[in-house]
């Protein structure tokens, strides 16, 4: 009997080990952003909606135009990962409203996945201007310096002095 209770246990530990080990592999589901109602966005129509109507039936933008009062955005995205893995869209849904002047719709239009663009940031440093100081020329460098040389005086980083003097 203790050598069935045995074979019993290691194949209790056996599967809960391999559960466990399938657990990091699920996968995992995420929405951000915008929640879309097909419904309320499709009845979003042009020379009928205001931007009164087109707020109260689809909410508040997720954005709006920078450059003019005249486009607001909805923008909704789906994604899916698995364990450590980065995130892969699924689903893409951006609404740009376009309203005129006076308010009223002039246009919907929807894109989705086709238009994301998939970048990768270079690593490189981007150059400045001015000098390049050690950890400790920053640290210690100005010792002694402020405070005496006055007003207008030339310093280690204002080497032609200047200023207004009042």
């Amino acid at each position: 009997m203790t050598a069935s209770m045995g074979r019993a246990g290691m194949a209790a530990v056996a599967g809960l080990a391999l559960a466990a080990g399938l657990s990091g592999c699920a996968e995992v589901r995420e929405h951000q952003g915008y929640v879309v109602d097909r419904s309320l966005v499709a009845s979003v129509e042009p020379g009928v909606d205001t931007r009164d109507s087109v707020q109260a039936t689809l909410g508040d933008p997720s954005f709006a135009s920078q450059f003019d009062d005249g486009t607001w955005y909805y923008v909704s995205r789906s994604t899916k990962q698995f364990s450590f893995g980065l995130p892969k869209p699924v689903s893409q849904l951006t609404l740009a409203v376009h309203f005129d002047k006076a308010g009223n719709v002039t246009s919907v239009d929807r894109t989705g996945l086709e238009l994301a663009a998939n970048i990768h940031p270079v690593a490189d440093k981007t150059p400045t201007l001015g000098r390049k100081r050690s950890l400790f020329q920053e640290l210690f460098g100005n010792i002694g310096a402020v405070g005496s040389a006055g007003m207008n005086a030339p310093t280690a980083d204002n080497p032609t002095g200047g200023g207004s003097g009042v």
